[in-house]
Order: structure tokens, then C-alpha cells, then sequence
């Protein structure tokens, strides 16, 4: 009696087939384009009708974790990963309803054959996640510039941007749409806050390449930029 089904609304289209090295939130990389299209059954022209007088969208979408398990405390990587919190007071994935809650820039709505394609930007979500509902960003209700951020805004505010060197060659390898969303990524510092090995070498699949780097002290160093392999896993 206490279940309560959802349906799959839209499917969105990233450059992140994996989790690792995506935005801890949404905003952090603006310049990330993304794409949403609809299921059937939701994508009529009449649905977004109105939509393109905002310039933001919130989307709730479904974390994919494999498991069914939470708990009441969680321990956030920004924390170092040892300190717990309420899961309540955090945005882990772990969650008794595993729903997440993204605010992205809309850029354009394209109508095509298909139905509507939205395309976003700053979004933080992995490729394919699935969108269970869009709604408009309300700028007079939304926004609360005197609200207080707990202890991630803490977290936020005393981290510190890494400096990223790649070789020229190696960004030409990325389309030129991608680079710039590619070095904001790599500045926010993908690693888990608790890891800071310099010799050990990092991966992040991103717009089909697997970006290999190392970070020591204040600078992320990239190392390779391959044609990524879907069944390989880039921090192995």
C-alpha cells in the first residue's frame, strides 16, 4: 500500500557513461552541454509548450545504484569520508526513494520528428539517467540568497580549484564543444576527498575518451586522452 509507481518521462543524454568524475552538483562545470528527449507517450509539443520562457529547469531523475540498501547516516566524501551525517542532511545517492534534484540551464528546445529535444547545460547527471519529471526554475520563489548551507557550504567554500596542465595535443583530441566542460570538471578535482596519493593515476570517461591524470600538490597533470572502452574501468 505504501508503494507508489513512476514512469520514466525522458532519457538524458551526457557525456559521463560513469559516475566517477561527474559534478558533485549541478552548476559546479556550466559549460557541460546535455541533451533530453522524451519517452513515448511524453513527447508532444504541447507538453514543453511555454517552457522557453525560462531559462533554468529543475529535473528529478532516478539514481541507478544496483542497490536497494540505505541507512540513516551517510558518510559525505567532502567530509574526508569519515565523518557520518543524516542521510536527510546530505544529497548521497543512498536514499530510501533514490530520487535526485538537478536545477540546469535550458538552451534551447528543438522540435524534431521524435518530439521535443531539450538542450541543457551544467548538468550533473551520468548517461541515460532517467528523467521522471521537468519542472520551470521560479526565480521569485526558487531563489533564497539568505538561505544557510549547513555544512556543504562549508565543505564548498574551503575547497580549493585545482590547476589543470594538458598539452595542447592532447585537448585537440576532445571536440571543441567538450574542452571547455573538460577542464571545469578536472578543476573541481574529480578524486574522492579522501584520496590524495600523487603517484596514483586517475581516469575519467568523458565524451568517449578515458582523460588518465595524476595530481600532486595544487595540479592535475593530464596524462593521456584515449579512445575510451566501454567494459574497461578507467581507476582500476
Amino acid at each position: 500500500m505504501n508503494e507508489i509507481r513512476l514512469s520514466r518521462i525522458a532519457t538524458i543524454h551526457t557525456d559521463f557513461p560513469d559516475k566517477f568524475g561527474i559534478p558533485r552538483q549541478s552548476g559546479l562545470a556550466g559549460s557541460l552541454k546535455a541533451t533530453i528527449t522524451f519517452e513515448e507517450g511524453f513527447g508532444s509539443p504541447e507538453a514543453v509548450r511555454g517552457l522557453e520562457g525560462y531559462s533554468h529547469i529543475w529535473l528529478l531523475w532516478l539514481f541507478e545504484n544496483g542497490t536497494d540498501t540505505w541507512h540513516p547516516t551517510v558518510r559525505p566524501p567532502r567530509l574526508g569520508g569519515n565523518t557520518h551525517m543524516g542521510v536527510f542532511a546530505t544529497r548521497s545517492p543512498f536514499r530510501p526513494n533514490p530520487i535526485g534534484l538537478s536545477c540546469v540551464k535550458l538552451e534551447a528546445i528543438e522540435q524534431t520528428k521524435e518530439g521535443p529535444v531539450l538542450h541543457i547545460s551544467g548538468a550533473d547527471l551520468r548517461d541515460k539517467t532517467p528523467i521522471l519529471d521537468i519542472k520551470p526554475y521560479l526565480p521569485y520563489a526558487d531563489a533564497h540568497p539568505e538561505a544557510r548551507g549547513g555544512f556543504a557550504q562549508s565543505a564548498y567554500r574551503s575547497r580549493q580549484l585545482l590547476k589543470v596542465q594538458m598539452e595542447e595535443s592532447l585537448l585537440q583530441l576532445i571536440e571543441p564543444d567538450k574542452r571547455e566542460g573538460l577542464l571545469e570538471i578536472l578543476a573541481e578535482d574529480p578524486r574522492p576527498a579522501y584520496q590524495s596519493d600523487p603517484d596514483r593515476i586517475y581516469g575519467v570517461f568523458y565524451g568517449g575518451r578515458n582523460i588518465r591524470f595524476r595530481v600532486k600538490e595544487d595540479t592535475l597533470t593530464v596524462l593521456s586522452a584515449e579512445k575510451a572502452d566501454p567494459a574497461d574501468n578507467p581507476n582500476s
